[in-house]
């Protein structure tokens, strides 16, 4: 059944309610099927929905995309074989077979044509056999032979026992061929509903025939369109189709027996006869057909979801290695900049100095590197929503499966990193310091990027993501304790600092360093660096110890240790928790920041119209 008419006339708003990606609330009536109302449940398992747009990754080959559909909606209790066969069955009803190793392609990689990426995105959804089958202009912006090719490919899916929905524009001759049911909108209302071959005697009746060798859709469409702007509208029109065309079908038909015609099955049966007859690959597959009711809402477990999902962000990961090369080098890059300024630092108050700015930027690169991740899921939002909104896989296995693909490159990035600058700048702790210092940097990292995943699901553009992200990095370093130590922040913003990111990393570091009462960084005549007195002799500074000496009645010499690391940290205000603590709670706004992802995704990407 093709569903027509002008811009505007309603078209996919039908589509949409009958496939119920409209808001109930939005919607008046009921959907039935076989005379019983469809249940959202029983329509989703039954059902497939082709987006107008083509929404695929582009770097996997025409077979590797099927293949992954074929993972999520086909039961793993089928083998793989099996899967392969059905894959490649489809790739041949689709016509793809001279394109089954090609890439899809996108704007900066040569792929597959408009026409077979069409059909790609139809098979993506029809991996399963699904009984009902909604599509929104499937032929919208393809030249008439690709066209034509898409809907011959879904003449041949009705064939087989599928209920095929489809909107369309304006369709050729060859294609109003094909179809079996016409319905035209104008403006919502149906101002025709019967067989293609009766389009000509509708409009001979109503007093406007259609000439001889012309389309008939496009002087349908050209006729209702000139209504639409008269003063009447297509009302006329609209109440001839519901009565006086009705009553002359039912004239030509008043000599059918209608004992004939058999009663329409209960619409479990009917569901259970399409899956005896190969229907719902899933259902199937299964050496006892279950009714509908007991099928499950999802084909695979939650484990199985989470391997294909990763497996399939792997292939792209390794097939699209610029953003993950783009964040190395940033990450080397800064590394070797900050190891060839801060070389190896000295333990004096200007080291003192030295090693906070070092450590400060070297937490804040760690996040503002994460930023670069941004596009990674508002990229494949809407590939996301297509496979969830006919329940492919699970939103928790989709995040899980995410975090488990980030793990492995932020290790990478994060010993990239601290290689290159915990021994060249000189940090304390040795091999043991160099371990808490690379699981800083990770932690970090996981903290950075689970923001940014967070992000990505509540902000619907890259650019105003961008904006947000850098913004609120940058608040998160202010309120770090650097600039301004935790007792000098107001009270009313003494919330923010404990919810800085990296306020919590940027402690751990500097508990790493300074936590040691054996090493001194102030001794003797050093205590008036950073003062006006750090421009008197050596000899002067020394007499004014020994004045000093006298004066608190103590001997303070050249090599006296006068601030070990603990004061410098009681000095910054850091004794409330220790360094392992710092990490954990680090990676505790990791997992929150996650959690918080996986709601976006569950209540803000329905893919559904209001």
């Amino acid at each position: 059944m093709a569903v027509l008419g002008a811009s505007g006339s309603g078209k996919s708003t039908l589509i949409d309610a009958l496939a119920n990606r409209i808001s109930k609330g939005s919607l008046q009536g009921s959907v039935t099927l076989n005379g019983e109302v469809l249940e959202s449940r029983t329509l989703k398992m039954i059902s497939a929905y082709v987006m107008q747009d083509d929404l695929l990754f582009p770097m996997l080959t025409v077979e590797e995309t099927l293949m992954f559909s074929a993972e999520f909606r086909l039961p793993r209790s089928l083998s793989k074989s099996k899967k392969m066969e059905r894959v490649r069955a489809l790739i041949s009803q689709l016509g793809l077979r001279n394109a089954a190793n090609t890439v899809i392609g996108d704007e900066g990689h040569r792929g597959i044509s408009g026409g077979e990426r069409r059909r790609v995105s139809i098979g993506v959804d029809i991996i399963h056999d699904p009984i009902l089958l909604f599509l929104d202009e499937p032929t919208s912006g393809l030249d008439s032979t690709s066209a034509f090719m898409v809907v011959k490919v879904l003449q041949q899916i009705a064939r087989s026992g599928s209920i095929v929905i489809m909107s369309v524009h304006q369709p050729s001759n060859r294609i109003l061929s094909l179809f079996d049911h016409l319905i035209f909108l104008s403006k919502g209302q149906t101002v025709y509903n019967g067989s293609p071959k009766n389009l000509s005697t509708f409009f001979s009746e109503f007093g406007h025939p259609i000439p001889e060798n012309e389309n008939p859709t496009e002087f349908s469409l050209d006729f209702i369109r000139e209504l639409e702007v008269s003063p009447g509208g297509t009302k006329r029109l609209v109440d001839f189709n519901k009565s006086s065309w009705q009553d002359i079908m039912y004239s030509r038909d008043r000599n059918l027996n209608k004992s004939s015609i058999p009663e329409s099955p209960s619409l479990k049966n009917a569901i259970s006869s399409s899956i005896s007859n190969g229907k719902l690959v899933f259902a199937a597959s299964k050496k006892d057909t279950p009714p509908t009711s007991t099928i499950a809402t999802f084909t695979n477990p939650f484990w199985f979801e989470i391997y294909v999902l990763s497996k399939r962000s792997m292939i792209n990961s390794t097939r699209t290695p610029k953003l993950l090369l783009a964040r190395l080098a940033t990450v080397l890059v800064t590394g070797f900049i900050l190891a060839t300024i801060f070389w190896q630092l000295d333990n004096s108050p200007k080291g003192v100095q030295e090693r906070l700015g070092l450590l400060v930027f070297a937490i804040s690169t760690t996040f503002y590197n994460c930023i670069q991740a941004l596009p990674e899921f508002l990229q494949e939002r809407y590939i996301f929503m297509r496979e969830t909104a006919y329940n492919a896989y699970r939103r928790s296995s989709y995040v899980l499966s995410h975090s488990i693909v980030t793990i492995p490159a932020l290790v990478m990035l994060s010993i990239a990193f601290a290689a290159t600058t915990f021994w060249a700048v000189g940090l304390s702790g040795g091999f043991s310091g160099f371990l808490f210092f690379f699981i800083a940097i990770l932690a970090s990292f996981w903290a950075g990027s689970s923001f940014v995943t967070f992000l990505s699901g509540v902000v619907p553009d890259v650019m105003l993501g961008y904006v947000i992200g850098v913004a609120m990095l940058a608040y998160f370093l202010l309120f770090s304790g650097f600039f301004i130590s935790r007792d000098r922040i107001p009270p009313y913003w003494i919330w923010f600092h404990y919810i800085s990111l990296v306020k919590y990393p940027f402690e751990g570091v500097l508990l790493n360093e300074f936590d040691d009462p054996s090493k001194c960084f102030v001794r003797g005549v050093q205590i008036f660096d950073n003062t006006p007195l750090e421009l008197f002799s050596t000899d002067e500074k020394l007499k004014l110890l020994k004045t000093l000496s006298k004066s608190l009645g103590m001997n303070i010499t050249r090599n006296t240790c006068v601030s070990t690391g603990v004061d410098i940290l009681g000095k910054l205000g850091l004794n409330d928790i220790s360094k392992w603590n710092s990490i954990w709670i680090s990676l505790a706004w990791g997992f929150f920041f996650r959690i918080l992802f996986y709601f976006c995704l569950l209540f803000g990407s329905k893919n559904k119209r209001s």
